[in-house]
């Protein structure tokens, strides 16, 4: 089922919105990839190694997908006691290794899950992650997830989807569920 890269575009996919299913749907197009024998990699900017079910599944999925979580959690919520430069400093790593992985060209889909939170944040500089949209090789996929995506990278993106909340549990008093939140 693997195919030559040579002369394949990859796309820019944004996942945006207030809505639920941003990394829920990326990582779907993972699995699709996987499916051809792409590698993917998933670089968490915000979520912390250990904590999710995605990361358990995901190892699951290797050598094709390849998850790192770099962040250090929720960043001034959720009993959140880190000092901010802490946050600024795992998005700044965060970056520098995406960068360096989706220029390598070992991967051909990349998944950037919060970024846009970090980008919101400010723990990173949009100028940044706008060189690093530049710097991707022609035939790398990148899915960019999270809340607030700038206009200067939906203006970039091939596809920009918007996750809308019309309704979620959470505002009746339900927890995040374990296999389906997280």
């Amino acid at each position: 089922m693997k195919e030559a890269l040579s002369g394949v575009r990859g796309l820019v996919l944004v996942n945006t919105g207030n809505g639920k299913g941003k990394t829920t749907a990326a990582l779907g197009t993972v699995l699709r990839a996987v499916g051809y024998e792409h590698r993917c990699l998933i670089v968490q900017f915000i979520k912390e190694k250990g904590v999710s079910g995605e990361q358990a599944a995901l190892a699951r999925l290797a050598p094709e997908a390849e998850i790192v979580s770099l962040g250090r959690g929720f960043v001034g919520i959720m009993n959140d006691q880190l000092p901010r430069q802490e946050h600024i400093e795992a998005a700044t790593k965060a970056l520098a290794f995406a960068r360096e992985k989706i220029v390598s060209g070992a991967y051909r889909l990349v998944v950037l899950d919060e970024i846009l939170v970090a980008l919101k944040l400010h723990l990173i500089p949009l100028s940044d992650v706008l060189e690093l949209l530049d710097a991707r090789p022609h035939e790398v996929t990148l899915i960019l997830t999270g809340r607030g995506a700038p206009p200067e990278i939906i203006e970039r993106a091939d596809t920009v989807t918007e996750m809308t909340e019309i309704k979620h549990a959470f505002q009746r008093g339900i927890p995040a569920l374990r296999g389906v939140d997280f």
